[in-house]
């Protein structure tokens, strides 16, 4: 496979491949602040055919460029077919397992509707097992279209997909509507699935959807049941206070990490890559603190009303 490193312009790339990616705008985010601190690291990559430069990979760090108002980035140019350079797509990400299973699946559906391939040829084209494969394009055959738009969009991920492909197509996107609203983790998102296949009938998944935190705040990180719901605060109250558990639970667990004597140990690379998750880390310490201060002023203010 000939190869070469090129610098090439923004406007030469061909982005055709990018509609089996899924925009996730906090990981473009920190490619963003990664080559503002760093520059481009590592090369893009990409295949020349006939309409031009069709990138296979780096599609966070062309993004990230375009918003720094990069002209140029280094570009691993590749001599394959198209075929191959899908099957790259997935290569090159399951290494860094930068790709969700939804883009996978998307990739396996895209070769085997538009180069005429079976399953059976997928699994040998990708080196992966047929119920690989299979498990794979699940996600796309028993979900709704529109949840489908929503994981290409960054509003849903594929782990959410796996809780929702449990149910009949035509419940799925009430229960996915909650999980936009409440901003649900995968986790939670199977206690709502796991409850509401479990409702007795029709108007218990209806009121299960108007107050799922009854279900929700039952559990741990650690999916033990615990006492998190507080009947005298409101549905939004209770997801407040369950969220600042986990921050707090968060928060003893990286610190530690951090308070740990191999940090003294990292290796230089480490130490580089992990410093702008501090950054971020830093950031958000920032915006919590300014929040909560607010908080204390206003109810401070309450107190001397009354």
């Amino acid at each position: 496979m000939h190869n070469q490193i090129k610098e090439i312009q923004i406007e030469e790339f061909d982005l055709s491949l990018g509609k089996m990616r899924i925009m996730n705008m906090n990981r473009v985010l920190q490619v963003e602040k990664s080559m503002r601190l760093h520059g481009q690291l590592q090369p893009v990559v990409a295949r020349v055919h006939e309409e031009g430069v069709q990138l296979i990979d780096g599609f966070k760090r062309l993004y990230a460029a375009e918003t720094l108002l990069i002209e140029s980035l280094q570009c691993h140019l590749l001599e394959v077919d198209e075929d191959q350079a899908k099957v790259l797509l997935l290569s090159y990400n399951w290494s860094s397992r930068s790709l969700e299973s939804y883009e996978e699946a998307l990739v396996l559906q895209d070769l085997l509707e538009t180069h005429d391939m079976d399953q059976r040829e997928l699994s040998r084209l990708t080196g992966k097992s047929a119920s690989w494969v299979s498990r794979r394009l699940s996600l796309i055959g028993k979900l709704d279209e529109e949840i489908g738009t929503d994981i290409r969009m960054g509003v849903l991920t594929s782990s959410h997909a796996r809780a929702l492909m449990r149910l009949p197509r035509g419940n799925q996107m009430a229960v996915a509507r909650v999980i936009r609203t409440h901003s649900l983790t995968s986790r939670q998102s199977d206690h709502l699935v796991d409850a509401y296949l479990a409702a007795e009938d029709q108007r218990s998944q209806q009121q299960l959807l108007e107050a799922p935190e009854r279900v929700l705040y039952r559990y741990n990180e650690n999916d033990l049941p615990v006492q998190i719901y507080d009947p005298r605060l409101s549905g939004y109250g209770n997801q407040v206070a369950s969220g600042m558990h986990e921050v707090i639970a968060g928060m003893q667990d990286i610190l530690k990490l951090l308070e740990n004597p191999r940090m003294k140990s990292l290796h230089p690379s480490d130490q580089m890559l992990l410093s702008l998750w501090i950054e971020l880390m830093q950031d958000g310490v920032d915006a919590l603190s300014h929040a909560i201060h607010n908080l204390q002023i206003h109810k401070t203010q309450n107190t001397t009303q009354r």
